[in-house]
């Protein structure tokens, strides 16, 4: 009989293990260029590392973009988000976002209370030098913008199915619909790949101050490693191609 539940104790553990498998391993980090029409005007990272919130074990999930010098003449682009994401329940426990792009700036920090079912949004007031504070109800097992996109790796997608995300951001919770469009074959910094190509419906401001829709393509495997985006801006559309990759299972050519 004590051997029936070591069994199942196993077997429980490597069940549970699988489920909460990630694509990504600690200290990815994903450096891309950043194309505004044909000039090559920026560059943006994505990191996942390992950190603590408050004593507890988080994934640091972090994006940077940045104009190059002789660009930020024209549009200047200064803008870090950052998650805090616990790593046993995948929730995060707060959502922050500076953007500074042209003359436009955004300053926004979501602190989630998954037990109690809320969210203090604090929204940076420029002009008053100050926070604006209130809370708000969000649904369970709510995402912000930047873990919703790591949550979306670990899921298994299928072309001409949506998968459907609850994300809570910039004051509102949204139920975000993530469209599997098609799989297309691109030329990428690991060879040439078989790639999905997902939209997020966001209704919201994402990591970038958006005007149109995202397109993402990510490689079609277990890693789901994000290689293209392409999305209508403030002051146009931009291209982001991967340009190198730390901490990856997959192998650059």
């Amino acid at each position: 009989m004590k051997l029936h539940k070591l069994y199942l104790t196993i077997a429980l553990s490597i069940i549970l293990s699988q489920f909460y498998a990630l694509p990504f391993m600690d200290g990815e980090k994903l450096v891309f260029d950043v194309k505004y029409g044909l000039v090559n005007a920026a560059e943006a990272t994505l990191e996942a590392r390992t950190s603590s919130y408050q004593g507890k074990p988080v994934w640091h999930l972090s994006t940077h973009a940045r104009t190059h010098n002789f660009f930020d003449k024209v549009f200047k682009v200064r803008d870090r988000v950052e998650s805090w994401w616990d790593r046993e329940t995948l929730l995060p426990y707060k959502f922050a976002k500076n953007l500074q792009e042209g003359n436009y700036k955004q300053h926004r920090v979501h602190i989630y209370d998954h037990a109690a079912g809320n969210s203090t949004y604090q929204k940076w007031s420029f002009s008053d030098s100050r926070f604006e504070n209130s809370v708000m109800d969000i649904p369970a097992n709510t995402q912000d913008i930047l873990s919703a996109f790591y949550y979306v790796r670990s899921q298994p997608l299928v072309v001409g199915k949506s998968l459907y995300v609850d994300i809570t951001a910039d004051g509102r919770a949204m139920k975000t619909e993530i469209v599997v469009h098609r799989r297309e074959t691109q030329n990428t910094i690991f060879g040439r790949v078989n790639c999905l190509v997902i939209e997020p419906k966001l209704r919201s401001e994402a990591v970038f101050k958006q005007s149109g829709r995202i397109l993402i393509w990510l490689t079609d495997d277990e890693f789901k490693i994000p290689v293209r985006m392409e999305s209508k801006i403030t002051i146009g559309s931009f291209v982001a191609s991967l340009k190198s990759a730390s901490q990856v299972p997959l192998k650059t050519k």
